[in-house]
């Protein structure tokens, strides 16, 4: 929803998908002129990036409304549709899990399935990057999990999307981790601390030069877990579509059986992807919060050095 409110305006960051778009544009024509007809090359062209309409079974493209606020574009898209779909699904999955694992004190089924995820989070990645101090941003960072997963794994599926393959979407995510990281060093040191932080312990005289370096590294984190959730979404679809692309370049069967074979193997990987993904972003962003946690120690341990 917060990506969808600030990043809406497809002008914005989409370098990428107006290549894409150019692509699918010269292929379409290109098939215009040899038939009039698009071939499957050209609808898998359409499917990776983002547009104005839905594709649904027995009902085709389904147009999406499109509406302006103060010249800016606020149109409902098709990544924004799944990613308010895969809200809804953890609402209600997650809701529905939470009461049935609070009247059985040993989970069963899906809700021990989930149990399993949040314990490994909670294990593997919170309190071994955070301490147990970082257990109070435990709701936080389960949230990115299963919502980043979530988003991922829909994309897997026949008419899907993968909201994460917006670059927007991933802007987004970035933005609000990137406050999550300000605000738990905040709490963590104290706003004088915080601020002391940037200087990096140097003289004086350094401070024109230290502060600048230290500023950006706090936009530098944001911005590489943004790039990184992206760019591997969108690659895996990109590698698929490269793949069934040689059946229409070199159009023989032989190419088919080793393209679509390739095909499902970059599938399978691309399950995996997923959650490697959502454990990468989640992992990250929990060791960057405990580094700005553990600041006023390190940045002590370095005056005294000095």
């Amino acid at each position: 929803m917060f990506s969808w409110i600030v990043f809406s305006d497809k002008n914005v960051g989409h370098t990428a998908v107006d290549t894409t778009h150019a692509v699918v544009d010269t292929v379409t024509q290109v098939g215009a002129e040899h038939g009039g007809k698009e071939n499957l090359f050209t609808q898998l062209l359409h499917h990776i990036y983002d547009g104005p309409e839905l594709e649904l079974p027995f009902l085709g493209h389904v147009h999406l409304p499109h509406f302006e606020l103060l010249g800016i574009n606020m149109s409902i898209t098709k990544h924004v549709v799944f990613l308010w779909f895969a809200a809804i699904i953890l609402v209600v999955a997650l809701s529905i899990v939470a009461r049935k694992n609070l009247k059985n004190k040993v989970p069963r089924g899906f809700g021990n399935l989930v149990e399993v995820f949040v314990m490994f989070v909670r294990d593997e990645i919170v309190i071994p990057n955070m301490g147990k101090r970082g257990l109070k941003y435990l709701p936080y960072l389960l949230t990115n999990f299963f919502f980043i997963l979530v988003m991922n794994l829909l994309g897997l599926f026949p008419y899907g999307a993968s909201a994460t393959a917006n670059v927007s979407v991933t802007a987004g995510l970035a933005i609000i981790a990137f406050l999550m990281i300000q605000i738990s060093a905040i709490r963590a040191q104290g706003f004088g601390h915080y601020l002391a932080h940037l200087t990096g312990g140097v003289h004086w005289a350094l401070w024109p030069i230290m502060i600048p370096i230290e500023v950006l590294g706090l936009f530098t984190k944001p911005f590489a877990l943004c790039i990184r959730l992206f760019a591997n979404m969108t690659g895996g679809h990109i590698v698929i579509l490269a793949l069934i692309g040689l059946i229409f370049v070199f159009q023989t069967i032989a190419v088919a059986l080793i393209s679509v074979a390739f095909a499902l193997g970059i599938y399978m990987l691309e399950l995996f992807v997923a959650f490697l993904q959502a454990y990468i972003f989640t992992m990250l962003t929990s060791l960057f919060m405990g580094l700005g946690m553990q600041t006023e120690s390190h940045g002590s341990e370095h005056g005294h050095g000095h």
